[in-house]
């Protein structure tokens, strides 16, 4: 029998999907493995919601909960190398512009130069306009440290930037 505290956990997660989703995707790359992670996260937060202790943070939970379902997604497929898909975003990608590919080959190229701490910074602040301090708490870090990792990810981009 569901109680109130379940209504109010599925009223939230319902509100956030779509966020989660979305995230899930810019780690991942491709909607089937986004559907994954989000499947993934989804069971975590529920195993782990009597963890939560305020309603007020299930925003910030449920996203550092998909980060790491994403993180630890990407680490345990690192072996497969799906090359089909990629021959379909290249495919789909000669239809446009010629820079436009450019673009948006070096900006993933260097993206994924980045430690997964440096590449969630990126994606939160310029992505999702987070503050430092909501960026600090969706990681559990210090604002300092936030700061910290988004300009060495920049001055990395910069540099490798540069010698490209």
């Amino acid at each position: 029998m569901k109680n109130s505290f379940d209504d109010e956990f599925i009223k939230l997660f319902s509100e956030y999907e779509n966020e989660m989703y979305r995230i899930a995707y810019i780690y991942v790359r491709n909607e089937a493995d986004a559907l994954d992670v989000m499947q993934e996260a989804a069971y975590c937060a529920c195993k782990n919601r009597a963890s939560l202790k305020e309603a007020k943070y299930f925003r910030t939970w449920l996203i550092r909960i998909t980060i790491n379902c994403a993180v630890d997604f990407i680490r345990k497929n690192a072996r497969i190398v799906d090359i089909g898909a990629d021959i379909g975003i290249v495919s789909e990608d000669l239809r446009e512009d010629e820079s436009e590919i450019i673009r948006k080959l070096t900006l993933e190229d260097l993206m994924n130069t980045l430690n997964e701490d440096e590449k969630s910074v990126i994606i939160l602040k310029y992505y999702y306009e987070y503050s430092f301090r909501e960026i600090g708490d969706i990681l559990n870090r210090p604002t300092g440290s936030v700061k910290t990792i988004l300009y060495r990810a920049l001055g990395k981009l910069r540099k490798r930037a540069k010698e490209a």
